[in-house]
């Protein structure tokens, strides 16, 4: 790259660190560095819960599928996120936030001990803190290669580079600087989105080639479902994302825990929900004209580094890989607060009984240890990723897996249609997840909707069928009160 995208990629890294050194004097104790205190005002919530969502896989992988297949991407993925989010602002968000001021949970994993008990809140947290591992490892391999494609980086120099800004700002500033970076990424995407897109928009003429490009491309590329996305698989997807999104992605149910109030973690939600139903139509918008620009493409993935390359003055390209790196960046770094939030508050007090005597001062020092210690073996694993050969990619399938099968015990034991659902419904339904996976991935030839929904939706039934089944038990007094309490942001007001 020219210098003057050196510089443009440095001033990035040194804002995010920057960040991180500011947030660190707001930190007071444990709660400050997992949930914010509780004060994160409702728009930087949304703008972070936005940002870590998604990571740079959008401008690879999706950036395949967009050359290759045209609008679909925008309508089996944004659309069915932007549903979910706003599903889940009037039915789950408010309640995280409720969590916290009713029973000052610093995790989303915290409440199970109390909502199950502690070994089905063992079994959840574990299955997902070592999974998660691989998966955000994987991440920092992902855009490394992307960096390696814009400089000729060595990947290990990428990682390094990535990983440790991140490593330094997310460990020092916990949550504060996770939201505030986030909040500063999404500044610097937004600039780069802008920037591709009207750029693109003059090779073609203007603003008429918002409508006019897709006369040029093949018809397929039109149809709102084609290919392996079809209605079915869209169906599928809006259920898993309504568990994703609203929590069953433990660092997206943090920015709903840091709110003040449920309603503010509802507005958050609903300008997260707004954000993924406009956004995407302008960062899309260069990867579906691609085919246009380098027809032939032999490896689509490529598409959006060539256009950027390709297209962008010096100083423009810096910025269009800071705001790759932006969306990779903010979600790792929440990845590993509420990974290290679930280890500190759930998983060590459970295997070490003196973690659970810890002074507020103890606390934050062991929660600031933990993100390191996983941000930094995310590093090592990305490192070393030839030597996992293909492990790597079965763990990854396997945490997608685990998505539902997690999920549903975490997200439909916080709604009261579902309070008869015990510790024996959570279980099973994590088990049967699991088994059903294993049985459409590795028996029979199943097609990819199949694949992704059948875990969930085992999972959902089982729960849901053993509640039913366990209705006219007795339910036991602290899981009632919990609903309760749930349900408002104060027992004397309801909110509307």
């Amino acid at each position: 790259m020219p210098l003057v995208d050196w510089i443009v990629l440095g001033l990035f890294f040194l804002v995010m660190v920057g960040i991180g050194i500011w947030s660190h004097r707001q930190i007071r104790d444990s709660h400050d560095y997992f949930t914010a205190g509780g004060k994160m005002p409702w728009w930087l919530s949304g703008v972070s819960h936005h940002m870590s969502g998604y990571s740079a896989v959008v401008f690879v992988g999706y950036a395949a599928v967009a050359y290759t297949y045209g609008f679909t991407l925008y309508i089996w993925w944004a659309i069915p996120v932007s549903i979910a989010v706003f599903f889940g602002a009037f039915t789950i968000a408010p309640r995280w936030a409720r969590l916290r001021a009713r029973y000052n949970i610093g995790s989303p994993m915290e409440y199970l001990a109390t909502r199950y008990n502690v070994p089905t809140q063992q079994l959840m947290a574990w299955s997902g803190a070592l999974l998660k591992v691989f998966d955000v490892g994987a991440k920092w391999a992902a855009v490394a290669i992307i960096l390696q494609v814009f400089t000729g980086l060595p990947l290990i120099v990428g990682i390094i580079l990535t990983g440790g800004v991140s490593l330094i700002y997310c460990t020092i500033g916990g949550l504060w600087a996770d939201a505030l970076t986030d909040f500063a990424q999404f500044v610097i995407q937004f600039a780069a989105g802008l920037a591709m897109f009207f750029i693109v928009l003059a090779k073609f003429g203007g603003l008429d080639a918002i409508f006019g490009i897709w006369n040029q491309l093949p018809p397929s590329h039109h149809y709102p479902l084609t290919g392996p996305f079809t209605l079915s698989f869209f169906l599928a997807y809006l259920l898993i994302d309504f568990l994703s999104y609203n929590g069953g992605t433990w660092n997206l149910a943090q920015r709903y825990i840091a709110a003040p109030t449920g309603a503010q973690a509802r507005k958050a939600a609903i300008l997260s929900g707004f954000l993924y139903l406009l956004w995407p139509l302008v960062l899309f918008f260069p990867m579906w004209a691609a085919p246009l620009l380098l027809p032939g493409l032999k490896d689509p993935s490529q598409s959006y580094a060539m256009l950027a390359k390709n297209l962008l003055p010096p100083g423009l390209v810096g910025l269009v890989l800071a705001g790759m790196f932006s969306h990779t960046m903010a979600m790792t770094t929440s990845d590993a607060n509420a990974i290290s939030a679930v280890i500190t508050r759930d998983i060590l007090p459970v295997i070490w009984k003196k973690a659970q005597n810890f002074s507020s001062e103890s606390f934050l020092k062991t929660a600031r240890v933990t993100t390191f210690i996983f941000i930094a073996l995310t590093m090592v694993i990305a490192a070393e990723q030839d030597k996992f050969g293909g492990v790597l990619g079965l763990i990854l399938t396997w945490f997608g897996a685990l998505v539902g099968p997690i999920s549903i015990p975490m997200l439909f034991g916080l709604l009261p249609a579902f309070r008869h659902s015990g510790v024996t419904a959570a279980i099973v339904s994590w088990v049967g997840g699991i088994i059903a996976f294993t049985v459409v991935k590795y028996a029979f030839a199943s097609s990819l909707a199949v694949t992704v929904s059948m875990p969930v939706l085992v999972s959902m039934v089982l729960f849901i069928l053993l509640g039913l089944l366990s209705r006219r038990r007795e339910l036991p007094a602290e899981v009632s009160h919990m609903m309760e309490a749930l349900s408002y942001d104060s027992i004397s007001k309801p909110t509307a």
